[in-house]
Formats: structure tokens, C-alpha cells, sequence
């Protein structure tokens, strides 16, 4: 008899959010992950979830209607990482005209039917203080609602719910061989270390690395119908003094977003370009930076350049590759196979998605394997991720409460606090009485309490896990300080 019900292979946001459906219907669930949790694309996005305006031009319907009803889950499961945002949207000479961004934003609010989020409305620049920042004042615009999303932390949240509700989360491990039977043998790599797992279905949610472990590891005959696309953002200093952002039409007629980012940058993106290299060796170069920087000087009255540049990063999405010529015009929009032919064990594969619809995909893959397994309803849309049972007061009002009950906290630290670990931030403060009680401070409000919390509830292993993934204090701290988090973690683990 087979160790696991479902083995899922790729700790993303699709592979976590399998892993903690399944777990919660009552089955044995692994998930292994390579790298670390959210390591490539999950942790590269544009940190938005959002219904994909653009998405409208491709009359992909049903895809913005999901997305928009995921949308509002996501803000009711997980709202102290999920943030409502008003976007700017001015309208460009050249561009897309006026009444079509009108049309759009009536379909887009439409969709949203009975949402929780305001209603476009048309935005004077000259009058609002939306237009002080932009070179060009008398255009038209309009503003519209969706939603920032900490990426990275979604699919922590969701590998630590899977994990209490009984599911193994292995990190820095690899699927090194997979043979099928009535059952499926997984032969797993871990830092050399090699361990036999047996399951009874194989959840492939690799992402960019689709073809490769489907060619590699599953020795499947056919090639992979991946398409890999390549999205590069980069991290300013603040370029702006208010809380909305800008989504701004290119040149080229694509999109460009400029978006406030942990209190003091401005995050930009992004780029759509082919990518046929090493997943693992993406990174945005200097020509993905300088499209950037000139998108948005042409809308800014401030220039900025690569100087300016705090952090540059780029992912891949995976997606199912449909023929279209243009990367922008592939659609986002996911598809499951299902292989379960010949009495053999099932292996259902994974193309394509988007971040703000990785709950609904989770449950189709539930839906697809019930022949297989015996599993309970599905739960996730009702119950809120770890830290989400905030209730209905805003989330300013619950930061305010975190300040006020441990007021030794800088208003900006305890905020930060409040965001990333919502209602669990009590399991990280616990009693502490004074700053001094949460043990060194690493840099930028970073403790030795708020590290080891990472390392023993989170799988956070090495500086990046922390400073990247965790949070992203990385923007903050000095490389001194780096060494030093790296030092005290070593110490932590008992490592020499």
C-alpha cells in the first residue's frame, strides 16, 4: 500500500495550494520542492491579485470572472497579505482611446458583481493628486480597484496550513527518479541524502520546469506543451507620495505598473518576453531594466535610470503554449491533463495559471483525481489561511491593535509584523515585554525571535529564505548585516 494519496512535486503556489486542499479533505499528502518554498516564479510576480484587465482585450471572460471572484476570496481568507489598491490608469494619445478603457472597466466592474472593492470612476489629473508626479497633467484617466498580494508569503501560508492539517513538506528536495506502476515510486534527492516515497497519484506543479522533469523524470514520450515566458520588475525609491498606483500603456501596447512597495519603493513591471535558458539561471538584464526605466519616463516628470534601481528580479511563468506569435499574447488561463491509462497510477500535470486563481485550480485537481482517491468536500474558499481570522475590521484597526499591545514596537515595524504573520504574530512576540526581549536585532527590525519563528515554522534555511521570501527586509539591509544573519542562523541550526 502506497505512503501518500498524492505526491506533489513543485512548491509553488499551485503545488502549496494542492498540498493544503488535499490535506484538509483527509488525504496523505508530500510535497516536494527543489529549492526553496516559492523560489522561482511565486516569488517574482507582480505581487498583484487582480483579474488581468488586459485579459478583457483577449476576450478571455470566464478567466477574468474567476480571477475576480478569487479575487474577493482572497481578500476575505488572507487580508493581512492581501491589500485593496486603486490604479491610475491615464490615457495616452496613441493608445487605447478613452471610451475603450471606459467599456473595459464597466465589463471589468460587472464581473465583480457584489464585490467588496469600489467602482471605477474617471480621475481629473489636474485636480487629483494622482497627476502632481505625471509630465502630463491634462490628459483623461481613470482609477479602478484590485488588489497587492505579498506572493511569496501566500505560498508559505499555504505549505504551513497543509503541513498542520498533516501533509510532509520537504524543501531543497529533489524528484530525482519517478517509476509507475499501480502506484507511484519516487526516488528523492535531499542535499545528496536519498529516501524512497510511494504514492498513489504524482501532482506535477513544476512550473518552468515542466519539460524538463516530464523528460527527465517521468521519461515521457511526448515533448511537454510549455511555453516559457520571461517577466522582469525592478524596485525604485519612492516615486510617488500617495497610496494608489499607476497602470500606464506602452509603446509597444503593452502595460506597465507602478505600484507603492513596502512604504518607501516603487515596484515596476513588467516585461513579456520568450525565454528558452535555464529557469534556475533567470535574472533581468540590463536591457530589461532600461525598457522599464523608459516606459515609465514617459509618463513621470522625474526620470529614473538603472542608478536608481534598489532590486532587480525576473521569473518565468510556464505557460501552455498555444501557437500564439506574441509572449503577452499567450493566454494566462491553466489546463490539467490527466494521465491514467492502462490501470496505472494517475499523474495529472499542471500548465499554465495564474497567482489569484491558484485556490480554484486546486480544487480541479481535486475534482479530476476523485476517481482515484476517497476524499471529503471541498473547504478552502471559507476557511482563512494562518494569520487571516482578522474578522471584518479593517486592517489598519487590527495593525493599530498590534501596536497597542506591544507598544515597544516602531509603528512601521509593528505594521510590517501585523502584514506578514496577521493574527500569529502572538506566536512571535509571545510575552515579550521590551525590544530587548525578541533577541538581537539583526538589521532593519529584524530579530533573532522573528528568525528562529522562520526557521521552525517556515523551512526558512538560508538569508535569502528570509530576506527575499519571508519578507523583504532584503531592500533594507547592508551586506554586513547579511553576514550576520547568516552567522546567527548557522548558530540557530547548531551548524559550525
Amino acid at each position: 500500500m502506497a505512503e501518500y494519496d498524492i505526491a506533489v512535486v513543485g512548491g509553488g503556489i499551485n503545488g502549496a495550494g494542492v498540498a493544503r486542499d488535499a490535506a484538509g479533505r483527509g488525504l496523505k499528502v508530500l510535497l516536494v520542492e527543489q529549492n526553496d518554498l516559492a523560489a522561482g516564479t511565486s516569488s517574482a510576480s507582480t505581487k498583484l491579485a487582480h483579474g488581468g484587465l488586459r485579459y478583457l482585450e483577449q476576450q478571455a471572460f470566464d478567466l477574468v470572472r474567476a480571477s475576480l471572484a478569487e479575487r474577493e476570496t482572497l481578500l476575505r481568507s488572507a487580508p493581512h497579505i492581501v491589500h485593496p489598491m486603486r490604479f491610475v490608469l491615464p490615457v495616452q494619445e496613441g493608445g487605447r482611446p478613452a471610451w475603450f478603457i471606459r467599456l473595459g472597466l464597466l465589463i471589468y466592474d460587472l464581473f465583480a458583481w457584489r464585490g467588496s472593492l469600489p467602482l471605477a470612476r474617471r480621475v481629473n489629473l489636474n485636480r487629483d493628486i494622482a497627476g502632481n508626479c505625471l509630465r502630463r497633467r491634462d490628459e483623461v484617466a481613470f482609477e479602478y480597484s484590485d488588489c497587492t498580494v505579498d506572493d511569496a508569503r501566500l505560498v508559505i501560508l499555504n505549505a504551513v496550513d497543509a503541513a498542520e492539517r498533516g501533509a510532509v513538506i520537504r524543501v531543497h528536495t529533489r524528484c530525482a527518479r519517478a517509476e509507475r506502476s499501480h502506484e507511484w515510486t519516487l526516488v528523492l534527492d535531499a542535499r545528496g541524502r536519498r529516501s524512497v516515497a510511494t504514492a498513489r497519484v504524482l501532482v506535477n506543479t513544476t512550473g518552468p520546469w515542466t519539460a524538463q522533469f516530464s523528460h527527465q523524470v517521468l521519461h515521457a514520450s511526448q515533448k511537454a506543451p510549455v511555453r516559457l515566458v520571461k517577466g522582469s520588475h525592478i524596485v525604485v525609491p519612492k516615486m510617488f507620495g500617495h497610496g494608489r498606483a499607476y497602470l500606464f500603456q506602452n509603446r509597444d501596447g503593452r502595460v506597465i505598473f507602478a505600484i507603492p512597495f513596502h512604504r518607501d519603493f516603487t515596484l515596476i513591471g513588467t516585461t513579456d518576453s520568450d525565454y528558452a535558458g535555464d529557469p534556475g539561471a533567470v535574472a533581468a538584464t540590463p536591457a530589461d531594466v532600461a525598457y522599464l526605466c523608459d516606459a515609465v519616463n514617459g509618463y513621470f516628470a522625474k526620470p529614473i535610470s538603472a542608478a536608481d534601481v534598489v532590486w532587480a528580479f525576473a521569473g518565468i511563468r510556464s505557460l501552455y503554449d498555444d501557437g500564439r506569435e506574441k509572449a503577452q499574447e499567450v493566454s494566462r488561463d491553466h489546463v490539467l491533463q490527466v494521465d491514467a491509462a492502462d490501470g496505472k497510477a494517475a499523474l495529472v500535470s499542471l500548465y499554465g495559471g495564474k497567482l489569484t486563481t491558484y485556490r480554484r485550480v486546486a480544487e480541479e485537481v481535486l475534482d479530476r483525481v476523485a476517481d482515484f482517491l476517497t476524499l471529503g468536500p471541498a473547504w478552502t474558499a471559507s476557511v482563512p489561511l494562518p494569520g487571516g481570522d482578522i474578522g471584518k475590521r479593517p486592517f489598519e484597526d487590527f495593525a493599530a491593535e498590534i501596536r497597542g499591545r506591544w507598544p515597544f514596537l516602531e509603528p512601521a515595524h509593528a505594521e510590517r509584523l501585523a502584514a506578514a504573520y496577521g493574527t500569529r504574530v502572538s506566536r512571535l512576540l509571545g510575552q515579550a515585554q521590551r525590544y530587548g526581549d525578541l533577541g538581537p536585532d539583526l538589521g532593519a527590525g529584524l530579530t533573532g525571535a522573528e528568525v528562529r519563528y522562520l526557521m521552525r515554522h517556515e523551512w526558512a534555511e538560508t538569508s535569502d529564505d528570509v530576506l527575499w521570501r519571508r519578507t523583504k527586509l532584503g531592500l533594507r539591509f547592508l551586506p554586513e548585516q547579511r553576514e550576520a544573519l547568516t552567522r546567527f542562523m548557522a548558530g540557530a541550526t547548531g551548524a559550525a
